[in-house]
């Protein structure tokens, strides 16, 4: 499987299919070759396990010298998942669908009674409890309806308990000082949902989310670190979050535990305290909230704050900053903040592009946040594999055989 995963066989029929006719696939498996059935159940039985085989591999990669405690570059990618549009529907049209099979259902039974009253009268009694095809397909239909409409109530219901107390408060503290509202008085709050708020019924995990010149699409997004070395994947993600702000912490967390799970020593200063990790990442991971959460980390952030347009100047900033933003933007202008951040463009973004394009992973197989995160995992630590295998840097000692043996 991992070999199948490093030169982008990702499906397990097609590995199955490697595993009979391609040459390393023969050497490997021998005689027993293991049909696309046994290699998915594998699959999916194990994902949980290559969080161990990402920790050996960046251990690997660290004596190799592909891994060091220094600059950790972070970047999310959207990748499509396995969720079928045509399984999709608004709230508005869900209602109207479970009227319909409400409709039918009750006129199936009813014909089932008459036909179940004629079938006694010309052979006696017998069994008729068991429900027509026709019937128990609406019945399912109705029950996978059903769940999702409580999938969309659930969040309406959690957002006017919380716009509730807060119209309150807003309410109170006007009257307090005696102020008038101006314009229109606010709707009322709702715990229905929108009637175009939409949910999937083959995948709920996923969110829909606009592509480029396709409409909407399901997908998630996959963030991962990358060392600086040598283009090593350290820590990996998956989320349904349409932006990556709150991953920033998150990522930060996971890249030290698997340096320190890895052995990779921190280095230290002259007073023996422990250097920042430089971390660089993308606008879509600047707020206040995730600067203070890396710094209490120990991560020195660089986040861009808006996206720059080529072939022109960046604009100057106050000589003395004041928010945040304005302090993380003259941080990154800086000769030295400058130079890190453009290293992210030869650390995270081939990363992204070789796993995708190079490779071919385009679209999650399986389905689920769990699986999807497991998937991803596997991409990662089969890219970082690659790397150690292409140049030359394998370890192959008695002892690390054993170890992963």
């Amino acid at each position: 499987m991992l070999s199948a995963d490093s030169v982008g066989v990702f499906s397990s029929r097609k590995s199955a299919l490697a595993g009979e006719r391609n040459l390393a696939c023969l050497a490997m498996v021998g005689e027993a070759r293991p049909d696309f059935r046994t290699i998915s159940d594998f699959r999916k039985g194990h994902l949980e396990a290559c969080k161990a085989v990402l920790v050996q591999v960046v251990r690997w990669a660290g004596e190799a010298g592909l891994v060091q405690w220094g600059h950790v570059s972070t970047a999310g990618t959207n990748i499509q998942g396995q969720a079928s549009r045509h399984k999709a529907m608004s709230s508005g049209y869900m209602k109207k669908a479970v009227e319909r099979l409400r409709e039918a259902s009750a006129a199936w039974v009813t014909q089932a009674y008459q036909q179940d009253a004629e079938a006694e009268a010309a052979l006696g009694r017998r069994r008729g409890d068991a429900l027509p095809a026709e019937l128990a397909r609406r019945a399912g239909r109705l029950a996978t309806l059903e769940a999702a409409m409580r999938r969309l109530e659930a969040p309406a219901k959690r957002e006017a308990q919380e716009e509730r107390p807060r119209r309150a408060e807003a309410e109170a503290d006007r009257q307090r000082r005696g102020q008038t509202r101006r314009g229109k008085a606010p709707k009322d709050v709702e715990e229905t949902p929108e009637a175009k708020a939409q949910s999937n019924c083959t995948d709920p995990a996923l969110h829909i989310r606009r592509t480029n010149h396709q409409g909407w699409d399901y997908g998630g997004n996959a963030p991962a670190s990358v060392a600086g070395a040598g283009q090593s994947s350290v820590a990996c993600d998956g989320t349904e979050a349409p932006n990556d702000k709150k991953q920033a912490e998150p990522m930060a967390q996971a890249t030290q535990e698997t340096l320190a799970q890895a052995d990779i020593e921190r280095p230290t200063d002259d007073t023996g305290a422990p250097q920042p990790l430089p971390a660089t990442l993308e606008s879509g991971y600047d707020s206040e909230a995730a600067a203070q959460a890396l710094e209490a980390l120990g991560v020195d952030p660089y986040m861009a704050t808006g996206r720059t347009q080529h072939h022109t100047p960046p604009a100057e900033g106050p000589e003395s900053p004041s928010t945040a933003k304005e302090r993380m933007a003259a941080k990154v202008q800086r000769p030295e903040g400058h130079e890190l951040y453009a290293r992210r463009q030869v650390i995270v973004a081939p990363v992204c592009g070789q796993s995708k394009e190079g490779r071919g992973f385009r679209r999650f197989l399986l389905r689920g946040m769990q699986q999807l995160r497991g998937e991803w995992r596997l991409v990662c630590l089969t890219h970082t594999l690659l790397k150690l295998w292409r140049y030359g840097c394998v370890p192959v000692a008695a002892s690390a055989r054993q170890e992963v043996m």
